[in-house]
């Protein structure tokens, strides 16, 4: 198939991951970027027909324009994707990057925060900043999860929370006393109409921007830059659960991933964390 056609048929792609799959509007910009840069190769290399071939020297191309591998594999995910929908919407039945391999990437460890480090990083008087960091770390919600929640959807006298995770999925995770007791104060503390739960000081729903600002004011005083993101509660919620002998598919449930292998990276982690306290403890290690 000619480069035109697929040029004319992003709308179409974009379309369907925002209605169909709800993605959000940092992932679809995130998106066309990867398929701009993709189309623009080709136009600078006079490349009409989009297959194998082409794909392969897109690739060739940001090997040697020094991009890491991972920010490769993603762009070739995007591909794939792209192409993927458009034979499912019946719009061709040519899937040129079914074939490419993606390049083998080195597994990354997300970092985690100890429990000391937690308890540092939750002493804030502001109760609805409390409340934030109390349930991203009791429910393991990604940010974008937790400023769509609205009022109704915690229930504090069943002690959980429903949560709309990626594609609309709808799951209900437990919610922890510490945390409960936060949201209480909170309320009790709040004036805004809105539905949401979280609100700025507007009384508007919390955009995931403000919700990075208000985590990294809390958890700079305990961990370094790359370790005050909101996600760094998520992982650090997983961790924590699996040190202590939690399931590996209850964490997955409690996560919202539908593969058990994108929780199992987490295993990982904790095996070397005992390894490191192994060292320390026996006398027989060294």
């Amino acid at each position: 198939m000619n480069k035109d056609f697929y040029v004319n048929h992003q709308i179409v792609f974009l379309d369907y991951l925002q209605k169909e799959k709800n993605f959000s509007p940092h992932t679809l910009r995130a998106y066309r970027s990867d398929l701009r840069l993709f189309f623009s190769f080709l136009s600078d290399r006079k490349i009409d027909a989009v297959d194998h071939s082409a794909i392969t020297q897109f690739l060739a191309a940001l090997y040697r324009y020094g991009l890491d591998r991972r920010s490769i594999a993603r762009k070739l995910s995007t591909l794939k994707s792209f192409f993927k929908v458009l034979v499912k919407l019946h719009h061709t039945n040519d899937n040129p990057a079914a074939l490419v391999r993606s390049p083998k990437t080195k597994k990354h460890l997300p970092g985690f925060l100890t429990f000391s480090q937690i308890e540092e990083g939750l002493t804030i008087d502001d109760p609805r900043d409390r409340a934030i960091i109390e349930v991203l770390y009791s429910c393991g919600l990604r940010a974008s999860e937790l400023v769509g929640l609205n009022l109704t959807d915690i229930d504090l006298d069943r002690q959980d929370v429903r949560v709309r995770g990626k594609g609309s999925k709808e799951r209900i995770v437990p919610i922890g006393a510490i945390a409960r007791q936060a949201i209480r104060h909170y309320l009790e503390s709040r004036s805004s109409s809105s539905t949401a739960l979280f609100v700025n000081l507007r009384g508007g729903r919390l955009t995931t921007r403000s919700l990075q600002r208000i985590v990294r004011k809390y958890l700079i005083r305990v961990a370094r830059i790359a370790g005050t993101n909101p996600h760094i509660l998520r992982h650090t919620f997983a961790t924590h659960l699996l040190e202590r002998g939690a399931d590996l598919r209850a964490v997955q449930e409690l996560l919202g991933h539908s593969s058990l292998s994108t929780v199992q990276i987490y295993t990982h982690l904790t095996t070397k964390r005992l390894k490191e306290i192994y060292r320390q403890a026996h006398p027989r290690a060294e």
